[in-house]
């Protein structure tokens, strides 16, 4: 990996290694699909796959066609973004993708052989090019294809992930150091993102609420004697941190809140310990028990794979599974987000900690250095 400060390079960039193993991944799943060729699409900074195949991070619209052995072709939208786009996917050629993308797409696949072939698709295709496509060729949905390579991270994307990590710490920190009582919602956003926006660190999500975090702030100020819960991530060229942490507001937290996050802290460190190669969810949603067994419940999710998408294992404690529990094995090189957002049944009260793991041949390994526990601000 090129360091992260190296003045060689005018953008951070994996190695020509690493950018093979990726193409080589994807090939492997074409042919397992019985596909010769690939449309990997993104759009609104949606659909990692574009980022993740060529450097480039979506803006408004992109699209990638992928065959084995031969350049890729990264089609942009907007014609301004070119330039940029060239700057970065230096292994693809760049083009306008003109006014209508998939009729570009489509010219480029038959120049390649693909009419009336099995051609994959990535991404959250729309269904006019969708249907477009399909005149042309027969789609093959690829999703859970590319999902499966997102799941285990190699070394060099582990080490742009402690970035993004740190960025993710250092924007609680700034919270935690200057919020208080009397702080607006909206400013403890701009103090998460005024630690790491200058140093090259992008904004994933900030939320802050009580009781579970709210996706959206509210113009009001916090007020002494309340308790605020956040989750935060921050990104390092899609590499993402996560972070939830829980503060008491100015005084001492009550009696209900500093038990509820014990038990918070509790489920933590027990699924923290069974996580390692050869886990199962199963395990993981066992090991939750210790919420019920206080009498307390859950709103968000127990458990969620991260980085690359919102990826499996998607689990519940086992008082709130909204789904089976997946048949899902954890493996060497996953990266996990173990959060207890723990609340009372009536959901008047409630906590949530939690942070962005690694599974490792050792077990857990915190990506995050940042303090655990019942926080105070002010």
């Amino acid at each position: 990996m090129t360091s992260p400060g190296a003045e060689t390079l005018r953008y951070p960039r994996f190695s020509d290694a690493e950018m093979a193993r990726r193409r080589e991944a994807l090939a492997a799943e074409l042919d397992a699909a019985g596909a010769a060729h690939a449309l990997i699409y993104g759009a609104n900074r949606a659909g990692p796959a574009v980022a993740w195949l060529t450097r480039w991070p979506v803006t408004r619209e992109a699209l990638c066609v992928f065959t084995p052995g031969e350049r890729d072709l990264l089609l942009v939208n907007f014609y301004n973004h070119i330039p940029n786009a060239r700057q970065i996917a230096t292994e693809a050629e760049v083009q306008w993708a003109g006014p209508k993308l998939m009729a570009t797409a489509i010219r480029e696949l038959g120049r390649r052989g693909g009419r009336g072939k099995r051609v994959a698709v990535i991404g959250p295709l729309g269904y006019r090019p969708y249907a477009a496509l399909a005149e042309f060729a027969s789609p093959v949905p690829l999703d859970d294809g590319y999902t499966r390579l997102r799941l285990r991270k190699s070394a060099e994307e582990l080490d742009w992930l402690r970035v993004g990590c740190g960025f993710t710490d250092d924007a609680l920190r700034a919270v935690h150091d200057q919020a208080g009582p009397g702080t607006d919602e909206l400013e403890l956003g701009n103090l998460a993102e005024r630690a790491y926006v200058g140093r090259g660190g992008t904004t994933h999500i900030h939320y802050f609420g009580t009781g579970v975090p709210a996706q959206w702030p509210a113009a009001r100020k916090l007020e002494r004697g309340e308790v605020m819960s956040c989750e935060l991530s921050a990104s390092y060229w899609d590499y993402t941190g996560q972070l939830l942490r829980t503060f008491a507001v100015g005084d001492e937290p009550p009696p209900l809140y500093r038990e509820l996050h014990d038990v918070a802290d509790a489920s933590f460190d027990a699924l923290f310990e069974r996580v390692r190669p050869g886990a199962s969810a199963a395990e993981l949603v066992e090991a939750s028990a210790v919420i019920g067994n206080a009498g307390f419940t859950t709103r968000d999710d127990l458990v969620h794979g991260f980085v690359g998408g919102y990826l499996p294992p998607v689990l519940g404690d086992k008082t709130r599974t909204l789904e089976e529990v997946p048949d899902f094995t954890l493996e060497e090189g996953m990266t996990i987000v173990i959060q207890p957002n723990v609340v009372t049944r009536d959901e008047s009260a409630g906590v949530q900690t939690g942070e962005l793991v690694a599974v490792t041949s050792e077990g857990a390994e915190r990506l995050h250095d940042y303090e655990r526990g019942l926080l105070r601000i002010g």
